[in-house]
């Protein structure tokens, strides 16, 4: 192995030294995403960048604390990308403004919410607190929009190249191997999803929405009297009088309370299936797919899940 003291010593070595490190690539995007999914989406799209996530699989993306930890990290970002449609309205106004951060206030390219590129479901005119945890842009749980994951990719590549141009060309090409790969896995999961369709549900907090209306299932009753209103015993006895061939199961994630879905589960024998919320550990977003349609294909369907 030559030695520094070499290297100094021969010009060729100092000109390819020079000529590497003005051409090296810029320093790698240092981003900020509200949930796991995002990070993520964004890690098959930038696969340099530094990526920190505000929550984790077992938060409630509701409810985070603006900690100065979190304040730190998003001061330091160059782009945010957050689920929006006021998913996180109880939290992240406080830490944008308190980051002094241009990057990430709304309004700028940095600024990057995936529920401008879905389209919605549940939207509303009007909303007031007596609905409970309403949101008039619409149900802000979009990671579960499989069919619109490729125009926030394309839009997301766009957006990736506009703001590091100087590495454009990977960028281009980390979004059309996601986007080729995608395509792949929604017909994989189309057809082994099928047993799924016209499945009923007992849900919470309408978290699975998007989920349902692309397997083309349906959650019929909510363990919450209201959204963000925790079960009640009143209202958990109201669902036991649901018609036993009217729901297929009880479903939860996991940060939700299992306490509920359980006593519902113990008056109408239904199974309660836990359904991951958001990726776990280094997963990639298809992987999470792949667990969710395996957990309801392995209670609702379960010779379909085995063949």
């Amino acid at each position: 192995m030559r030695s520094k003291k070499n290297l100094i010593k021969c010009p060729l070595v100092m000109v390819a030294v020079g000529a590497a490190t003005i051409s090296a690539p810029a320093m790698a995007l240092d981003i900020f995403v509200c949930e796991p999914e995002w990070k993520a989406f964004l890690e098959a799209h930038a696969p340099d960048a530094t990526i920190y996530s505000a929550t984790t699989a077992k938060q409630d993306p509701h409810y985070v604390q603006a900690r100065p930890s979190l304040i730190a990290k998003m001061r330091q970002a160059d782009l945010a990308m957050c689920s929006g449609a006021e998913l996180e309205v109880g939290w992240l106004p406080m830490l944008q403004a308190r980051s002094s951060n241009a990057a990430v206030q709304n309004g700028t390219a940095t600024m990057i919410y995936a529920a401008d590129f879905v389209r919605m479901l549940d939207t509303h005119d009007h909303v007031d607190r007596s609905q409970g945890d309403i949101h008039a842009h619409g149900n802000p749980h979009v990671q579960f929009a499989a069919n619109d994951m490729i125009p926030l990719s394309l839009a997301m590549t766009e957006r990736l190249k506009m703001i590091d141009p100087d590495n454009a060309q990977s960028y281009q090409f980390q979004g059309m191997k996601f986007r080729a790969h995608w395509r792949n896995k929604l017909n994989e999961w189309n057809e082994k999803a099928a047993p799924l369709k016209g499945k009923q549900i007992v849900g919470y907090h309408e978290t699975y929405r998007y989920l349902y209306d692309w397997l083309e299932m349906e959650q019929i009753a909510d363990l919450e009297p209201k959204p963000g209103i925790s079960p009640t015993t009143s209202h958990l006895q109201s669902l036991t009088k649901l018609n036993p061939d009217a729901f297929d199961a009880i479903v939860y994630s996991p940060h939700q309370d299992q306490r509920p879905a359980n006593w519902l589960q113990q008056r109408t024998g239904k199974p309660v299936i836990e359904l991951p919320l958001t990726v776990t550990d280094d997963e990639t977003l298809d992987v999470m797919y792949d667990k969710v349609i395996d957990d309801l294909l392995r209670a609702l369907a379960p010779s379909s899940e085995q063949s």
